[in-house]
């Protein structure tokens, strides 16, 4: 029964943007499965929920390692033909220059891709620095990035 309710909980997540563990609730009970709060605070605890800003800037729950795709959306390219003003590697960071005010947006946006070597994110108002764990994958991300910029 645990196993099984949690395996719907992935389901969900993964099919909608849930923000509220009673949105998760309801849910599940249109799935005909029944449960306390309780029981969803531990099922969330146990499957290592966490909450996450979407491109829509609603907060929602996600399983680690849910939004490790590394397409990169329509929406998301507009973004960064329009708001990056350049970057470029500085050893192991990238910095980006932005329009002021779409810094966060821009990490954010590089935090759901997941590049390969990602370590985190540093967004100001208009300069945000992205920490890779080498060279090569400062690098290889700006090459991404001119990819998607110039498509």
């Amino acid at each position: 029964m645990k196993s099984s309710r949690q395996n719907v909980i992935l389901e969900i997540i993964t099919e909608q943007e849930v923000e509220t563990q009673q949105q998760l609730m309801s849910e599940l009970l249109a799935r005909g499965m029944n449960c306390t709060q309780a029981t969803m605070s531990r099922d969330i605890k146990e499957l290592g929920l966490f909450k996450q800003r979407s491109v829509s800037g609603k907060y929602r729950y996600v399983a680690p390692g849910q939004n490790s795709g590394t397409e990169v959306t329509q929406k998301q390219t507009t973004l960064f033909k329009t708001g990056v003003i350049s970057f470029e590697p500085a050893q192991n960071l990238v910095v980006i220059r932005t329009l002021p005010g779409l810094t966060h947006t821009v990490c954010l946006v590089i935090e759901e891709i997941q590049p390969d070597g990602l370590v985190g994110t540093l967004a100001g108002d208009d300069t945000a620095f992205i920490a890779m764990k080498d060279n090569a994958s400062a690098e290889a991300l700006c090459r991404r990035l001119t990819l998607v910029t110039k498509s």
